[in-house]
């Protein structure tokens, strides 16, 4: 097997392939990140490795948007390939004493992560999946300019500046109608996939998950293969973390907040509703606040638990039920 880092960025890839670790011996090249230039990569790679493609292992970083177009087009061709955390492999790379960075040390920093941790292998998403997302995705960034245009628009009222809100006023109506074209695209994409609209009404039967939510959750949880509820949980952001060493270090604990902060204040919201109309969430939230746990601890386990019913409701493919019903 061959073991090849790549450090991706929005012009070039610095390729590092590690002929013998334990004698530091690499081969390196440059090449540009363009789709043309794919093959030419991996044609440089079977070259040198003298691997058939199954035996090739790649490792990338997450990189925004840059890394994707190669992710999936190695996959296409048979290349197993990693796409790894970048925050992690730093970590690593500080714990072996590296405090330089540079492009050829980032993809040497890769392979050797992916050798001593062994990673699991990058799967991609679905492609129903993945246009899901990026319609949700849009969506949100034109909510986010509608909400920034209607502030602008209350401040030149107030200031009666007349002409900033005639202009404001014509792009709130262009916003506003781009709302309703891509909400309608997400009914058209549900409507064209039977397994993706029965999971969001599964999900809607959960006191507390409206539409919204449920889009967004269909996205996520089918984006990748969950185990287990919690590793789902764990990906959205939505685990304690304590911090305790003694006796006399005890900080309170908080979520980890790790993964898109977007979903997490629509389970915020519907954390709030389902302490009012969901059982299990209003007992358990009772529960909690009856052992003086602040609200706000009590509302993200409320959170990390409608993931664990979400999660359960997909993968038995039923109805939620409330225990004991």
């Amino acid at each position: 097997m061959a073991y090849i880092g790549i450090d991706v960025s929005k012009q070039k890839l610095d390729c590092l392939w590690v002929r013998d670790l334990s004698k530091g011996k690499v081969k390196t090249k440059v090449f540009p990140n363009r789709h043309q230039d794919y093959p030419g990569l991996l044609d440089w790679l079977i070259k040198q490795t003298g691997e058939d493609v199954d035996n090739l292992h790649v490792y990338l970083e997450a990189t925004s948007i840059y890394h994707e177009p190669l992710a999936y087009w190695l996959h296409d061709v048979g290349v197993t390939v990693y796409v790894l955390n970048p925050a992690q492999v730093r970590h690593h790379a500080k714990g072996m004493g590296v405090r330089s960075k540079t492009d050829r040390k980032d993809s040497m920093m890769l392979a050797r992560y992916g050798i001593e941790r062994n990673p699991q292998p990058w799967q991609p998403e679905p492609t129903e999946v993945r246009e899901l997302k990026r319609l949700i995705n849009r969506l949100e960034a034109v909510e986010d300019d509608l909400q920034r245009e209607r502030n602008r628009l209350e401040k030149a009222e107030f200031n009666t500046d007349t002409k900033a809100s005639e202009s404001i006023s014509y792009m709130l109506v262009a916003l506003e109608r781009e709302v309703q074209r891509l909400q309608q695209a997400i009914t058209d994409h549900f409507e064209a996939h039977p397994p993706l609209k029965q999971d969001r009404q599964l999900l809607e039967s959960i006191p507390g998950i409206g539409n919204v939510l449920s889009a967004r959750l269909v996205a996520t949880l089918r984006s990748r293969d969950f185990r287990s509820a919690r590793q789902a949980a764990a990906f959205l952001g939505l685990v304690p973390i304590l911090k305790e060493s003694g006796t006399s270090v005890k900080l309170r604990s908080h979520l980890s907040k790790a993964g898109a902060p977007s979903i997490r204040r629509k389970l915020y919201m519907a954390a709030v509703v389902s302490t009012r109309c969901n059982p299990g969430v209003s007992e358990q939230f009772a529960r909690l606040k009856a052992r003086g746990k602040p609200t706000l601890s009590a509302l993200g386990a409320a959170m990390r638990k409608l993931v664990h019913i979400a999660f359960g409701v997909l993968k038995s493919q039923s109805e939620y039920r409330p225990q004991g019903t």
